[in-house]
């Protein structure tokens, strides 16, 4: 098995965190006191091939492997602290691989080319007001209606809700059919009629907007359908596989970038006449943080190379394997993330709780990846319980 990265992802990678440390890091204070990302901040990073990357060259993508996207969500976890930017792209190249892999070729070429370039944004829609994952207790409804579908119904906390209807865009939705079994995944505009949003105001990512979507019998054409008929649940259940994924490595790059500052920091800062990183109780605490970050941060590679070597290419056979490493990797990298600013924070002691220091940007973002976004720490629990033990020990049904 070779961990090392190939001489062509190196540089990828030596990139991005260029552009992480020259452009995000000059922006991520304002975007998160402004609300959005600068547009010369999308602008660079179509340039540099960075929005919805996975999508084929053929619809204005670069065609990036899992590993590739999962080493840029990382270094955009470590630019932007806010963790704004690094919701913008991973929901893009998640959502728009499973778009590009089981959407039509009229939504292909309609949808994925404005998103690449970051005129549109793309994102998903299954959280409703009512719950997250309580999928049988669904109100959100699709119907057949001529040559298409109609939907009605409200999802809530979703991300990109005012970059949607501002820039043009969308989510992929999931709702169930309201005749017979089963789910249909579907590209709603948030443009079209029949739809309203609401914006939330949130603790931190500031820079994206979450908020909810009404569905009032919105007219939804048939090309918009993703993946087949009736089965759209697998469909989604892939596309949160891949954004758990970057989700648990832009955490990783944010506990990184703590790491650095709390390093340069404790060799710097004099206490009892010597650097505070002498002191056992922080230099302990420094190889337990690091230890673990590196831990999370190697399976978090590893479930980017089974996504490209099972998932990605359409094979099915490593399912649970799959969904094993992915929601390992998403329920730890979080918390120890959110863990490592903590402690880093109290090793500036009273300066770590300014925002002149940055941390708290990192603490407020990385908050959202521990309440829920992208599937909450309990359920990724659940999904390891189902996984090591079987199926009939699922606490619902």
């Amino acid at each position: 098995m070779d961990f090392s990265l190939t001489s062509e992802e190196k540089d990828f990678q030596s990139a991005v965190r260029h552009f992480g440390d020259t452009v995000l890091r000059r922006h991520e204070r304002s975007l998160d006191a402004e609300g959005r990302i600068p547009p010369p901040v999308l602008e660079e990073m179509a340039r540099l091939g960075l929005l919805a990357m996975p999508v084929p060259e053929s619809y204005g993508g670069m065609g990036a492997t899992a590993v590739q996207t999962e080493i840029a969500a990382e270094e955009i976890g470590r630019g932007d602290f806010s963790m704004a930017t690094a919701v913008f792209f991973l929901l893009e190249a998640g959502w728009g691989s499973i778009l590009a892999r089981h959407g039509t070729e009229e939504a292909r070429q309609e949808v994925l080319p404005p998103v690449c370039r970051g005129k549109h944004f793309l994102g998903v829609a299954t959280t409703e007001p009512g719950g997250g994952s309580d999928l049988a207790h669904m109100v959100t409804r699709s119907r057949r209606a001529g040559e298409g579908y109609v939907v009605r119904g409200e999802k809530a906390y979703l991300s990109g809700v005012m970059e949607a209807r501002e820039r043009g865009g969308g989510h992929l939705t999931l709702t169930r059919c309201e005749e017979g079994e089963g789910f249909n995944f579907l590209y709603v505009p948030t443009q079209a009629p029949g739809t309203s949003v609401q914006r939330f105001e949130n603790m931190g990512r500031m820079g994206i907007s979450t908020g909810a979507i009404a569905y009032e019998d919105v007219q939804v054409p048939a090309r918009y359908l993703v993946g087949e008929e009736r089965r759209g649940f697998s469909c989604a259940m892939e596309g949160f596989q891949s954004a758990r994924t970057f989700v648990a490595a832009a955490c990783i790059g944010a506990a990184e970038r703590a790491l650095e500052m709390g390093m340069a920091y404790i060799r710097e800062r004099k206490v009892f006449g010597q650097p505070l990183g002498k002191f056992e109780g922080i230099q302990f605490e420094l190889a337990d943080q690091w230890s673990l970050v590196e831990a999370v941060k190697w399976q978090c590679r590893r479930a980017a190379w089974m996504l490209d070597t099972y998932a990605w290419k359409g094979d099915r056979s490593h399912r649970g394997e799959i969904d094993r490493a992915v929601a390992s990797v998403k329920l730890m990298a979080p918390q120890v993330a959110f863990d490592t600013i903590r402690k880093v924070m109290m090793w500036y002691g009273a300066a770590g709780y300014t925002k002149d220091m940055g941390l708290e940007l990192g603490f407020r973002g990385i908050m959202s990846y521990l309440v829920g976004a992208e599937g909450g720490l309990n359920i990724m629990r659940i999904i390891l319980g189902r996984e090591l033990l079987g199926p009939e020990f699922v606490p619902y049904k």
